[in-house]
Parts: C-alpha cells; sequence; structure tokens
C-alpha cells in the first residue's frame, strides 16, 4: 500500500487538548471487522465485548519527566533537552534532542533549575538535532531521579499546544504504569480507570501486562510513498513467562485476546513462535505493521483515532481492515470523535 491511501481531512478543532474529566468517560467507538458495524458507546461499555476467561494484554511502560529546560554556560541561551533514553546508568550518559541545535556543541555545559541542580556536558552528535550528554553528578541515583523529576515536564507531543498543567502528571499516565523508560504514553491504556478494572477483574477478564518502553519514533512522519521503505525506531520490550502463559491458555481455549493499544500490539506481534503462540521477550523491536498482515496473537484491540498518514494508522488498518477503518474515521470526523493522545476511543472485535 501507498502512504498517499492514508490521507483523511482532520479538522483541527477535533484534536484534544485535554482529557476527557474521567477516565472511562471517553467516547468509544465499536468496529466489528466482520461487518463494518459501528456502535457508538462510552469507554467503560467495554465491559459488556468480554467475558470471563477473555485476555486483556495492557503495556504497563512508564512515562518519565523527559522535557527539560536549561541554559547554555556563557550565553544563558534557553535550551530544551528532550530526553530519549538513558545509555549507561553509572556514568550518566543520555541520549537527547537539543533545540535549537545549532547552538549545541560538543564541549559545551548545560545548566539546569535554579542553584544549577543538575548541570551536562555534550559529549556527542548523533543526528542534526540529537546529542549524547553526560550529567555531572555526583549523588546516588536516587538523588539523579529526583531531580529530574523536579527538573523535568510531563513530555505532552507536541500538538498539544500547551504548557503542561499539574493534571498532566498524572492522566499522561497510566494508573497501571509500572517500569519506566517512556517518552510518550501508550495512549489507548489513559481509558482505564481503577473502577472500570475492578469491574472487570470481578467479571473474570484476566489482565496480562508487557512492557514496551516508547520512544519519539511513534510521532514519525512517514516521508516516503511506498512504505516497505520506511523504517521504525527501534523501541525496548519485555514479556515475561507467565503473562505469555496466560495469552497462549486464552489462544488455546479461543478466547479473545484484546490488545490495547499498538504498543502492546507491536511488542506481541514482535515475538511470536512457529505456533502462532507469545513467547517470552526481552528484546528490541523496530517491527512495522502495515496492510496486508497477518495477526497471530490478539483477535480485538482498543486504540484513539490516530493522525493522517501514521504508522499507528496503518497498523489500525491492518487490523481492522482498510475500508473498514477508513470509513470508520470518516464517521468519527462526521460524528466529531475526539483524536490523538488525549482523544477519544475505538475498540476493533
Amino acid at each position: 500500500m501507498k502512504l498517499s491511501q492514508f490521507k483523511f481531512n482532520l479538522p483541527q478543532s477535533l484534536v484534544a487538548l485535554h482529557p476527557s474529566e474521567n477516565r472511562d468517560e471517553a467516547r468509544l467507538m465499536v468496529l466489528h471487522k466482520d461487518t463494518g458495524k459501528i456502535e457508538h458507546k462510552v469507554f467503560k461499555d467495554v465491559i459488556d465485548y468480554f467475558d470471563e476467561k477473555d485476555v486483556m494484554i495492557f503495556n504497563n511502560t512508564k512515562v518519565f519527566p523527559a522535557r527539560l529546560y536549561g541554559n547554555k554556560e556563557k550565553t544563558g541561551a534557553t535550551i530544551e533537552v528532550f530526553l530519549l533514553r538513558e545509555l549507561n546508568k553509572e556514568l550518566r550518559l543520555w541520549d537527547v534532542l537539543v533545540d535549537p541545535a545549532r547552538k549545541i556543541r560538543v564541549g559545551n555545559k548545560l545548566y539546569f533549575g535554579e542553584d544549577d541542580l543538575l548541570v551536562a556536558e555534550v559529549v556527542d552528535n548523533t543526528t542534526s538535532r540529537g546529542r549524547t550528554i553526560r550529567f555531572l553528578f555526583d549523588g546516588t541515583d536516587e538523588e539523579f531521579r529526583k531531580n529530574i523529576e523536579i527538573l523535568g515536564e510531563t513530555p505532552l507531543p507536541k500538538y498539544i499546544n500547551r504548557k503542561p498543567e499539574p493534571e498532566d502528571k498524572f492522566r499522561y499516565q497510566t494508573i497501571y504504569a509500572k517500569h519506566e523508560g517512556a517518552v510518550a504514553a501508550p495512549t489507548a491504556g489513559l481509558h482505564f480507570s481503577r473502577e472500570l478494572m475492578k469491574r472487570l477483574e470481578l467479571k473474570g477478564i484476566e489482565f496480562s501486562e508487557v512492557t514496551l518502553h516508547i520512544g519519539l519514533g511513534t510521532f514519525r512522519q512517514v516521508e516516503v510513498e511506498d512504505l516497505t521503505k520506511h523504517k521504525m525506531d527501534s523501541e525496548q520490550f519485555f514479556i515475561n513467562q507467565a503473562d505469555a502463559d496466560m495469552v497462549n491458555e486464552a489462544i488455546d481455549n479461543k478466547r479473545r485476546v484484546c490488545a490495547v493499544g499498538t504498543t502492546s500490539m507491536r511488542a506481541i506481534e514482535s515475538s511470536v513462535s512457529a505456533s502462532h503462540h507469545l513467547k517470552p521477550a526481552s528484546n528490541w523491536t523496530s517491527k512495522f505493521i502495515f496492510p496486508p498482515y497477518d495477526f497471530s496473537i490478539a483477535n480485538s484491540m482498543i486504540t484513539n483515532f490516530h493522525t493522517p498518514e501514521s504508522t499507528l494508522l496503518m497498523m489500525i488498518c491492518a487490523f481492522g481492515g482498510y475500508e473498514n477503518v477508513m470509513n470508520a474515521y470518516e464517521v468519527a470526523v462526521k460524528e466529531k470523535y475526539k483524536f490523538y493522545s488525549y482523544g477519544d476511543s475505538m475498540l476493533i472485535i
């Protein structure tokens, strides 16, 4: 398929700048794969589509406050530093993006916070905007993380063009987040409240967890018309034996297996056995899923509404069927569903 096949007209007014008042009260579109039928619900109605022993697969990655603002030595110029990933814990080496990049050279020192709570030195250029920096910090790792927590901002995507607010620290994080390492939230999971999770549990629905640390590549634009030439950024993921066993039991018993979000789907599709079961893993994936594609693990999926021409929309089209999904998106625009990270949700069954 070609990039241009994933275009659609999205009015700017449908981009959600804030989350719904309550997590589980965003709107929910239900798309039936076999017929293309569409239902309009509220997210907490999702419970009606699952039964005892069905399994939901959640990505339990945790977003860290990745956006820092500092000052360059001598000039005092304000610099944005976006932490991508820690390269070496002992040396406190980090892979980062800097803005404005043209002002930041190897050897420059950057100062963060009042009384220079953190100081970093640029040690390498990686891409046009990418740098490797080393934090010059003598304290414990716990003290270092605390300072990042104090200085860092919730890394809201750039299209949410407002300053982070206090509630973003909690709302741009799933309630089941455990393992820190993501610079973007697994947004389909933002709709799950503690009350809804409890109700699902009481109904006998089982929860399997994977970890995929989402990088900025999730927002990277596709710039080639021929999709086979697009390269995804690599992301680290983990699946343990117990969670894989839970999913495989559901597959064997022909239960509903639901991937909550594109990142859960990418993780499980990156670790499939020859018998189309889920394997435990500790690995990196750069898997790019676009139509046509045969899915091995999940037979249902919860997701948000994504951007035109995005890799996320391509995965959804591969799962729900191209015609079905593009028609559903047309309906979503007409019915004024909210799009992107803080937007409404879709269940594909």
